[in-house]
């Protein structure tokens, strides 16, 4: 069971580790990432003044959003979908994701934009070029802009998972990063977790994805990690 006031705590804690990596800590915008726990997580999240929420399976997204509820107010969240974008999922997808924070082929796109034109998507980059990395190569991401936004996409920025390893070796791939969103003139940068977000922060991200830090270690998934 979520403790509300314990998760509140956090979040002050994970703000005060924004504002200490930059001079405009209202520029960065906090999403939890309530992957693995309930929707009192989400509820918790919503109750200290969180917007946006992160999740990276469809079928918690959609269960998650349908306990919340769809009407106006405070207590609705910004729904981000964080995972892999499979294109059977699209169509339960689409009627509650807001933005789209994983969008790395045309294909995934055009499917997107069937269901929901103008979506908000997000463009992840794959500066490690390791086996099993989801994303774009950068050298494609330009290419890839134009066409998402050719398919009626509304291509807010870009996202990027920091490489395994220290915090400090992610430095240079979210400085490469921000620069690519510079070029692009995109406004958004997707950057920085639990571990490293302080240096995603220092290096222009405007979004961190924070689970672990409000939450607590995730409990295992019961039947694996089906999505």
């Amino acid at each position: 069971m979520i403790d509300a006031g314990a998760v509140a705590r956090r979040i002050d804690a994970v703000r005060d580790r924004i504002a200490s990596a930059t001079s405009d800590p209202g520029s960065v915008r906090l999403v939890a990432v309530t992957k693995g726990f309930g929707p009192d997580a989400v509820a918790a999240a919503l109750a200290a003044g969180i917007v946006d929420v992160g999740e990276n399976y469809a079928d918690e997204l959609v269960s998650k959003a349908d306990g919340v509820g769809s009407g106006p107010g405070p207590a609705v969240p910004r729904w981000h979908f964080l995972g892999a974008v499979q294109r059977n999922k699209v169509a339960r997808l689409a009627p509650v994701v807001d933005c789209w924070q994983g969008v790395c082929r045309v294909e995934e796109g055009r499917t997107i934009a069937r269901r929901r034109p103008g979506a908000v998507v997000l463009v992840q980059v794959d500066v490690t070029g390791g086996a099993g990395r989801n994303g774009c190569p950068p050298a494609e991401v330009p290419d890839l802009v134009a066409a998402l936004r050719a398919e009626d996409l509304t291509v807010d920025g870009l996202m990027v998972v920091g490489p395994p390893g220290p915090p400090e070796g992610s430095r240079a791939a979210f400085r490469r990063v921000a620069d690519l969103a510079d070029r692009l003139d995109l406004a958004e940068r997707s950057m920085g977790m639990t571990d490293d977000l302080e240096v995603a922060v220092s290096e222009g991200s405007t979004m961190v994805r924070v689970g672990r830090a409000l939450f607590g270690d995730r409990p295992p998934r019961p039947g694996g990690p089906g999505r």
